[in-house]
């Protein structure tokens, strides 16, 4: 027999003897009435306290039955804490058996951070059927590739069939276009069974434009002293802001003790104005870390603009404890590589075109390239934290994501954008250095389809958002012209999602199939001589020597966590260079251009890695 979880929330439907309690914070409207749906509709008046909560105990009501909430001005509307909404966000919601579902991973404790290597998938476009059984289809592949630990964009549900994510309104619900929330237990549980981690993004900084019934009978959920391109900001610090933070807090519980999950990522923490101390960020990393963190490896990865070293210094780090590691996108090594390989130097790439290696190599020694330096493009305001006292694991690497493919006009891959040489020498540089490597989908074999921002919005809202994908780009040299910008996919099409399916048959083609190798080459040397090596391994200034640095050339040196030491000489340029090889230790892997070079020659685009053991 497996085990059972359920997380008991004080939001949504919560199953209780004899019945289902349903309850709804909704301060703005004087009553509330339950809409039963099922064929025949009974409505049901709700008890309303001083403080805002509706509440009813039905004991009529059962696992399947449908329900929406009646306001007093006729608006039918969904449960903002549904655990799935069949049909999509303005039909009905379902009440769901959380217990029903029967895991078989109980064995299972996480893994330690140190051994992350990141898969970034989306659901609805990594397979043909697009949906979570799409994806449990591929796990044996991921792990012969060499990835630990998926990262599912979002799927709390959003309006319409196809989304990135970022759009969604009812964030305890997984999209129905996926399946069914058992659907989803079934993918993690079956990843677990392979030792696979799986992290969800989750959006806490805003709702989506369509579906968000809060303002209709909860304006105290926003703050509008504080304002975002959604409009008013989610209330974290304002009058009655508990009822909020706590909705967020147990949304993060709820997913990884109901869904078992393996950490979360919180999508631009930026964006969220929480002035109190601690905020919501820190709260949800304290919950999270003495709650379900004390019973097993659970992690927490953030995405953050502003490069807040501060949220990354936490117990995690400390020896010998069973705590998940808390970690950041680092966009800094992203931006400063893509300026080298590609040239490219509009918009936030303008801050890494002065000494784009320079970049580079601060982030490989010490986290940020900002680390409270001025950014031109943000008109000189000073950005980031010191981050060299931080170990290596607190920062994601990555040479592409979601985020730098789908934010190109046509969705471009960066094998597209660079010669095979270089791809080959950052994709080394990227899965051999100590920080814990993210590959988007599709990269491993780099595939030439493109992921373009997709949605699947209602007509009016449709045609804003196609205009104003296009108006986004009027900035770039490129697109000055608007007829060049007419020919931007439009986001609404469906033929905009169906181009961004991974077409899983060029595996067996070349170029794919050899660059699919070397991934799995990359990651299995990782697996075997790094990742054994990185435990115990603590801040990065002082156990990383920069020994070497031109315009072109780069040269480091890291000590592990057992004394060991592991270096990089990497030619970043165009031209050959003259630079006196490693002599101690052995050989990890040496790009395909340095075989027929000349001693003490770098070729262009060429790296060298070297691990020297630890003396006894």
């Amino acid at each position: 027999m497996g085990s059972r979880h359920a997380f008991s929330m004080p939001f949504g439907a919560e199953l209780i003897a004899g019945g289902v309690c349903f309850r709804i914070w909704a301060p703005s409207v004087s009553n509330m009435v339950l809409r039963l749906e099922n064929g025949l509709t009974s409505d049901f008046c709700m008890q309303r306290s001083e403080d805002g909560w509706h509440e009813l105990n039905l004991a009529s009501s059962s696992p399947g039955d449908h329900y929406r909430f009646l306001l007093p001005d006729g608006l039918l509307v969904p449960d903002p804490a549904s655990r799935f909404n069949p049909s999509d966000v303005h039909g009905a919601s379902e009440v769901i058996d959380p217990g029903a579902f029967e895991w078989t991973d109980d064995i299972w404790l996480g893994r330690p951070w140190e051994q992350a290597v990141i898969y970034e998938l989306h659901v609805g476009t990594f397979s043909v059927a697009g949906n979570f059984a799409g994806v449990e289809a591929r796990l044996d592949y991921l792990v012969e590739l060499g990835v630990t630990a998926l990262e599912i964009m979002p799927v709390a549900d959003f309006p319409g069939r196809r989304n990135w994510g970022y759009d969604g309104v009812l964030p305890f619900a997984p999209d129905a276009s996926y399946g069914r929330p058992e659907d989803f237990k079934h993918l993690i549980n079956a990843a677990h069974e392979r030792g696979l981690m799986v992290i969800l993004d989750v959006v806490y900084n805003h709702f989506g434009p369509e579906g968000n019934y809060l303002f209709c009978y909860c304006q105290e959920f926003f703050n509008s002293r504080h304002h975002t391109q959604w409009g008013s900001a989610i209330n974290f610090d304002g009058p009655k802001s508990r009822t909020a933070r706590d909705f967020f807090i147990c949304n993060a519980l709820y997913w990884i003790e109901e869904y078992r999950l393996d950490g979360l990522r919180l999508d631009a923490i930026h964006a969220i104005f929480d002035n109190n101390s601690p905020d919501i960020v820190e709260e949800i990393r304290d919950a999270i870390q003495t709650g379900p963190g004390r019973e097993r490896y659970v992690h927490l990865i953030l995405e953050n603009d502003k490069n807040q070293a501060h949220y990354l210094e936490s117990r995690s780090w400390q020896h010998g404890l069973r705590v998940g590691g808390v970690a950041q996108w680092n966009d800094d090594l992203h931006h400063a590589l893509h300026v080298i390989t590609t040239h490219e130097i509009d918009g936030y790439y303008a801050d890494y075109a002065t000494d784009p290696i320079m970049a580079l190599t601060r982030c490989l020694a010490e986290g940020f390239a900002f680390q409270g330096e001025p950014s031109p493009f943000r008109g000189g305001a000073k950005r980031g934290e010191p981050s060299g006292h931080l170990p290596p694991t607190a920062f994601i690497n990555f040479l592409q994501t979601h985020d730098q493919i789908g934010n190109r006009a046509f969705g471009e891959r960066l094998c597209q954008l660079v010669s095979p040489a270089a791809l080959e020498a950052v994709t080394a540089i990227l899965l051999l250095a100590p920080q814990p490597p993210l590959i988007f989908m599709g990269e491993e074999f780099a595939t030439h389809q493109p992921f373009l921002f997709f949605c699947d919005f209602n007509a009016d809202l449709a045609q804003a958002v196609t205009d104003g994908r296009r108006r986004e780009f009027a900035k770039f040299a490129k697109f000055i012209d608007p007829a060049t910008r007419e020919c931007i996919p439009d986001p609404n099409a469906t033929s905009t999602f169906a181009t961004s399916k991974l077409d899983w048959t060029l595996l067996n083609r070349e170029p794919h199939s050899t660059m699919h190798a070397l991934y799995r080459r990359l990651l299995t040397l990782r697996q075997h001589e790094i990742v054994p090596r990185l435990t115990g391994m603590s801040h990065l200034t002082g156990n990383t020597t920069v020994s070497h640095i031109t315009p072109k050339i780069l040269r480091l040196r890291w000590k592990l966590g057992d004394d060991s030491e592991l270096e990089l000489l990497a030619n970043l340029g165009m031209e050959q260079a003259v630079e006196v090889m490693p002599e101690c230790g052995r050989m990890l892997f040496a790009t395909s251009n340095m075989e027929k070079a000349q001693p003490n020659y770098l070729p262009p685009w060429s790296a060298i890695w070297q691990l020297t053991d630890a003396v006894l």
